[in-house]
């Protein structure tokens, strides 16, 4: 079939009438009517869906074939025709050139020219029949192409679709997938899952049409055992499930609340109590148990055991009773019992340079203090214990005493009383006792100062409490000042 840009036609020469061209018959179809450049969507034909610009390729160019009797015509005879006819050459105006590219023989009429023009369009025919065979395997290898293409990829969404049954909390249902495993095929179906969901299988799984996954949403239980409390995590959807899971005993077992009822995906609090052996002695006598009380004072009321007045147990009554505890009854009874006791003071000693080393003042007097103190006195099963002090109380704070302590250097004499015999006037007056106080307490030391006169002479505090050398010192000045008068009995034994 020619390609040629430009196609061969005889200028100025009549056509025969037309004849159609017979139909190809794609696909043994008889009625189909012939293809044109008029096409559907997408560029396809009407009855084969081929390329609009393959069926414009149906329409073929005329090969030029060379007159009756003449020869081949060459490819420069060719296009000496065309440019012949494009002169516009006719017969009776001079040589209308052969068909072959060689001029026409002499006397040739216009009869015979449109005989030979004829001819032509028979030839046409025939090598469009030629032509056929060919034609059609062009039609027909896009059309196979086009098959072979949709039956492969039909095959492979075949190949990748897979019916999964997916359980999501006890929801069945079963759907078609192209997820490669659980994880894609959860996040495909918008199935969000935590650290304490189980997945079966796991999400790394590889899925095949006809698995099934199950996902069972966590839920937080605030369980409360035995009296100890803890957090857990269960997929059970009821309580029953849940002891189950949780490997909870439950026979005789107190539960707060139904085996029966649902949990949340909130959760719940429950408190179970297993059935315990507790063993409670008690005047004298011993039993034992099976209980799931919450507290030891519950499970001795059980045991039918009263308590009264001071009564407790060996164990804290709110406490709770374990398996196997032996807990004990003590009856107890007693008094109690008020003591007051004397709180010591404390002694402030502080330095005085006024007073001579040796001399203690004291400025402040301390006073005990006072406290009050409730001790128990119980008979615990008939024995009795030990007094225990309960409570203590301070009635009256104790006051400190401040005592002043001399520091000055005691003088070594007196003029003109030095030589008189003083120890002679102090066993006289006191028997040398340098604390010595007469019964009325009014005068005391070694010379039986009354304070007043101690005082007068530069003495602090009392007489009785200076040391000594300095009751001496202050003697001889009372002698420098009065002589013996003051010691109207005694006076005498200072010459003798």
């Amino acid at each position: 079939m020619s390609k040629s840009q430009y196609e061969a036609f005889e200028a100025y020469e009549p056509y025969p009438p037309y004849e159609p061209v017979q139909p190809y018959e794609p696909y043994g179809r008889p009625d189909a009517s012939v293809h044109t450049a008029e096409t559907l969507a997408y560029g396809l034909s009407k009855d084969t869906y081929r390329p609009a610009y393959e069926a414009e390729a149906y329409f073929v160019s005329e090969p030029v074939l060379p007159r009756q009797g003449g020869s081949a015509p060459q490819a420069g005879g060719a296009s000496e025709a065309r440019r012949t006819r494009r002169r516009g050459s006719v017969p009776g105006r001079g040589a209308a050139p052969h068909e072959g590219g060689a001029p026409a023989p002499e006397g040739t009429g216009e009869a015979e020219v449109l005989a030979g023009t004829g001819g032509r369009a028979a030839r046409r025919r025939k090598a469009r029949a030629a032509e056929r065979p060919d034609s059609a395997v062009r039609r027909l290898l896009p059309q196979a192409l086009v098959v072979a293409f949709l039956a492969g990829g039909t095959t492979a969404f075949v190949a990748k679709d897979k019916a999964v049954e997916l359980s999501v909390d006890g929801k069945h249902r079963t759907l078609h997938t192209f997820a490669d495993d659980v994880r894609e095929l959860l996040a495909e179906e918008g199935v969000h899952v935590g650290a304490h969901d189980m997945i079966a299988p796991a999400p790394g799984a590889a899925l095949a049409s006809g698995d099934a996954v199950a996902v069972r949403y966590g839920r937080p239980v605030r369980l409360t055992l035995d009296g100890q409390r803890r957090e857990v995590w269960t997929t059970a959807h009821t309580v029953e499930g849940a002891l189950d899971e949780l490997g909870v005993r439950a026979e005789g077992a107190y539960l707060s609340t139904s085996r029966s009822k649902s949990i949340g995906r909130a959760g719940l609090a429950l408190d179970v109590r297993t059935e315990r052996a507790v063993t409670i002695m008690a005047d004298g006598r011993t039993r034992t148990i099976r209980t799931n009380a919450a507290t030891v004072r519950e499970a001795v009321e059980e045991a039918g055991i009263g308590l009264r007045g001071q009564d407790t147990t060996s164990v804290p009554l709110d406490s709770f009773p374990r398996d196997g505890q032996t807990v004990t009854v003590l009856r107890i009874s007693g008094t109690r019992e008020i003591r007051e006791e004397e709180i010591p003071f404390a002694v402030e000693r502080t330095q005085d340079p006024t007073l001579f080393k040796g001399t203690e003042v004291v400025t402040q007097a301390g006073r005990p203090g006072l406290r009050r103190d409730t001790y128990l006195l119980r008979t615990v099963n008939g024995v009795q214990e030990k007094p225990r002090r309960e409570t203590s109380e301070v009635v009256r704070k104790p006051r400190k005493q401040i005592v002043k302590v001399g520091t000055k250097a005691l003088p070594t004499s007196v003029d003109g009383a030095d030589g008189l015999n003083w120890s002679g006037l102090a066993a006289c007056e006191s028997g040398g006792r340098p604390h010595a106080v007469d019964p009325s307490g009014t005068f005391g030391g070694l010379y039986q100062f009354d304070t007043r006169t101690w005082h007068s002479l530069g003495g602090s505090g009392r007489p009785q409490d200076a040391p000594a050398e300095e009751q001496t010192f202050r003697a001889k000045k009372l002698y420098m000042r009065r002589g013996a008068t003051p010691w109207p009995h005694c006076g005498t034994r200072l010459h003798g």
